[in-house]
């Protein structure tokens, strides 16, 4: 017998029907599973943490990921690519921040929730 599987099978249309009706659109669900692969990946959180906190150009964010320019480059243009990141000019240096406040509100509730689940 599966524990975890309802015994007998009933179907609670007044659930089911909120459910359905504060369910994301699928083109929000997509997006929304767009920017988890994005964060799912080690190297680019550490960037987007990093920024959370400060403007960082190129070179600030190899030193800290003791990573090189060029790895480094490569994940900023993916995260700008996807609009989390923007960056700016100044003379020959390139800085850059979070391209979005709620960035940085997702960036603390999961850090919240890794805290809270470990503990």
């Amino acid at each position: 017998m599966n524990h975890d599987l309802c015994q007998v099978t009933i179907v609670h249309q007044d659930r089911l029907a909120r459910a359905r009706r504060d369910m994301p659109a699928e083109a929000d669900l997509l997006a929304q599973a767009e920017l988890y692969k994005l964060l799912g990946e080690p190297t680019r959180l550490r960037l987007l943490q990093a920024l959370s906190v400060e403007e960082l150009c190129v070179c600030d964010l190899a030193a800290l990921l003791d990573s090189s320019p060029s790895a480094v480059s490569h994940q900023l243009r993916l995260l700008r690519t996807a609009g989390l990141v923007r960056f700016r000019r100044d003379g020959k240096m390139v800085y850059y921040s979070l391209d979005d406040a709620h960035l940085r509100t997702l960036l603390a509730e999961g850090e919240r929730y890794v805290e809270e689940r470990i503990r």
